[in-house]
């Protein structure tokens, strides 16, 4: 299975693994799996870490290409396809760094790994993370 790691989720992953479920660790840490990081969580964390809203262990041009190295995760850049398919989205979500992940979910036929109950309301499939 192919998955699309979710911002909080990522950030959960590197520096609170207790809030992850078992399951949820277990498919990012197995190695074995194909799960991809977008360049929207890369943005939606840097806009925040600067914003003073978010704490990271070093300079985000350090530290998110470090950890996704780390991880085994393959970068997702934002496309046009991308872009575009937002328009089909119903607005249950009004965070638009998730509907981007979203949009990235379906066009890539990707699984989201997430805490977010929101998507659930969208036709992509969905691996809980929460503990």
């Amino acid at each position: 299975m192919r998955y699309l790691l979710d911002s909080v989720a990522w950030l959960w992953s590197i520096a609170a693994t207790d809030k992850l479920n078992r399951s949820a660790r277990e498919i990012i840490e197995n190695g074995r799996e194909e799960i991809y990081f977008s360049a929207a969580s890369s943005w939606e964390i840097t806009i925040k870490a600067r914003s003073g809203k978010l704490q990271l262990p070093s300079h985000p041009n350090q530290c998110i290409p470090a950890f996704m190295a780390k991880q085994g995760l393959k970068p997702l850049p934002i496309t046009h396809l991308h872009t575009v398919k937002v328009y089909d989205l119903a607005p249950h979500h009004t965070d638009s760094f998730d509907r981007m992940l979203i949009a990235q979910a379906m066009t890539e036929d990707l699984a989201i790994l997430t805490a977010d109950r929101t998507f659930e309301k969208y036709p992509v499939q969905i691996v809980w993370c929460a503990a």
